[in-house]
Parts: C-alpha cells; structure tokens; sequence
C-alpha cells in the first residue's frame, strides 16, 4: 500500500516515515511546508495518515475523499467547523480518527470508563496531562479523550471544566476538571485521579516513545483499507466495538 505522510517534517511524521520502512507501507509522499517535502502527495496514493496542524486537516481529507483514500487523522484541535468538515468527507471514506494511536492508552480508556462506573459519583474525577514544551494544543487529545470516556462511565454530558482561577467556590459533585501542563521534552504523560474521602485511585500512562503512537497509526491506516465510509476509532481497529 503507498502511503502518504502530512505534517511528514514534524516529530510524529518522522518517526511513522522510520517505522514505515519494511513494511507493507510504502511512503511515497512526505507533504510539509519545511524545505525538502513534497508539497502534495504523488497521484499513486493509496492511503494518507495526517499529524499536520488542524487547519490542514479540512482541505486535506476533502481531497483523499475526491480521490477514495481512506484516511488517518492524529492532529488534535481541530475547531467545530473543521470537524464537520471531516465529518463529511468521512460519508465518502473511511476515516480514523483519534487524539492517540498508542495501545496503552486505548487500553487506558477503557479502564477509566470502568473505574467511573464502578467508583461511582462519590469521587472527583481530576484530569492532569503533560507534554513537551513544543506542543501546541491544550489540553491534549487524549486528556479529552480520557475525560469523555469517565462522562460516559458516569453516564453525564461532556461538560469538563479546564484548569481553575480565582474564587470559584467549592468542588461541584460530579464535576470532571482536566489540566494541562508543558515542559521540557515530555513525550505525554496522562493521569486520571479519582478522590474519594477514604482512598484515592490514580491511572497513569507514560510515553517512552513516540514509535508507540506511530505504530498505531500505521496499524489503523492498514486496516482502514477496504472499510466502508465513516468515523472510526481506536476501539475499532483494536477491536473494542
């Protein structure tokens, strides 16, 4: 399969390029703005995996929907009118689409939904993610990823609250608070905190290596191939769904 990287020159384009190479995968294209990239991917493109920057993604996987290619989205922060964008595209292609790729965190994902529904409402849920000082999102893909999967455990609305300032009073019951912090070259790090009065439960993922969510994305853009139109997840690549 001859594949595509968007966003080919930044870290994650890097090292899928590096992990690609043997593989079923063939990169043909290496799309970037830096110096040295394509510009465009090749007209033998049979798949395209993007970790560009959100406003990119739009045009992009407008162009692999007019061509058939299905589709991996790793970009994070993508504006409501951008994800309507891709919701569209995807009734023409398959599309995956998640804020990680890594099987840890997937894993992650699925322990925190349960830990919400077993816990219960008498712990607070806090949310606290850190990533390299280079990243441009806040929060995280994941972090919000991780949020929307406690709400669903709790069976509550993705109603989160982002950091806290100021004299907000106390906590409200059920609240669910995500924060982001940035520094030094942390790949992600995730935690998912649930207090209650008599213990408290931590999950935490750490990324040693970006290759883990590179593999991932390799992973879901293989089997996107041959899919039928529509959004799809990490929970179905795996198997979850």
């Amino acid at each position: 399969m001859k594949i595509a990287i968007l966003g080919a020159a930044g870290r994650m384009g890097r090292k899928i390029f590096e992990l690609a190479e043997g593989t079923e995968l063939e990169v043909v294209s290496r799309v970037d703005i830096a110096d040295g990239f394509d510009r465009e991917w090749a007209p033998s493109v049979e798949g395209v995996i993007d970790f560009s920057f959100h406003t990119a993604v739009a045009p992009a996987v407008e162009k692999a929907a007019a061509q058939g290619l299905p589709y991996v989205i790793g970009t994070t922060g993508l504006t409501p009118d951008e994800q309507v964008r891709v919701d569209a595209a995807a009734k023409l292609i398959p599309i995956v689409q998640s804020g990680n790729y890594s099987l840890g965190v997937n894993l992650l994902l699925e322990l925190v939904r349960k830990a919400a529904t077993v816990l219960g409402p008498e712990y607070d849920i806090e949310i606290t993610e850190m990533h390299h000082r280079h990243k441009k999102d806040a929060p995280s893909g994941t972090a919000l990823m991780l949020a929307k999967a406690a709400a669903a455990g709790r069976g509550r609305p993705n109603d989160f609250v982002f950091g806290r300032h100021g004299d907000i009073g106390e906590r409200p019951a059920g609240e669910i608070a995500v924060h982001a912090l940035r520094g030094g070259s942390v790949v992600g790090d995730h935690t998912v905190m649930f207090a209650g009065d008599l213990e408290r439960v931590e999950i935490t993922h750490k990324a040693q290596d970006r290759a883990a969510f590179a593999a991932g994305a390799l992973k879901a853009l293989a089997w996107a191939k041959g899919r039928p139109a529509g959004i799809y997840t990490m929970r179905n690549v795996l198997g979850f769904d």
